[in-house]
């Protein structure tokens, strides 16, 4: 008797190309927690986070055709959550970022990875929240995700050295907030 064995990401990603939507479905299981840290972290309101990643994943449904084979399928989905999330925040009026009040915590985030870890810490929040959506996005794809500067950048558009700038600026800034906090 043969066994059943589920389909590699290759040929997932050929099923979801050719308009299955169960695979494409599939597809974004694999990636939807690192997206919603990411959609969190640089929006900071559960709403525009679902607004974006609604945004995020209906635009790569209907670019999948033109997905390149060479890029990874998770860089791809990173950089239109990326786009998707900078869209929002600018057609958005300013929002208090990580304002838990109402709940007294942050969406829970399950999962023990880097995301999972960064996510749940309310002080890494908050000091995230003081640094401008593109060294924010740069600190978390790179410290919080373990995305090599190269991918950072692929993600982001940007050149290495943008990347290795963004980080040196956040970096010098959270240690200032946080010297500051620790006061």
């Amino acid at each position: 008797m043969a066994v059943a064995t589920a389909p590699s990401k290759l040929e997932t990603l050929e099923k979801a190309r050719g308009g299955d939507q169960h695979a494409f479905s599939l597809l974004l299981r694999q990636h939807d927690e690192r997206m919603r840290a990411l959609a969190w972290k640089l929006l900071g309101d559960r709403d525009r986070m679902d607004d974006a990643l609604q945004e995020a994943y209906v635009k790569a449904w209907r670019s999948l055709g033109s997905f390149r084979e060479d890029a990874d399928f998770g860089t791809w989905l990173y950089r239109i959550t990326y786009n998707a999330c900078m869209d929002e925040l600018r057609r958005s009026k300013p929002t208090v970022l990580y304002d838990w009040t109402d709940t007294g915590q942050q969406p829970a985030v399950s999962g023990s990875g880097p995301e999972g870890s960064v996510v749940a810490s309310d002080w890494v929040s908050r000091l995230l929240a003081t640094l401008p959506a593109d060294q924010r996005a740069t600190i978390v794809l790179v410290d919080g995700e373990g995305f090599d500067n190269q991918a950072a950048a692929e993600i982001l558009g940007v050149a290495v050295g943008t990347i290795a700038s963004r980080l040196s600026r956040a970096r010098a800034t959270l240690r200032a907030a946080r010297r500051e906090e620790a006061r």
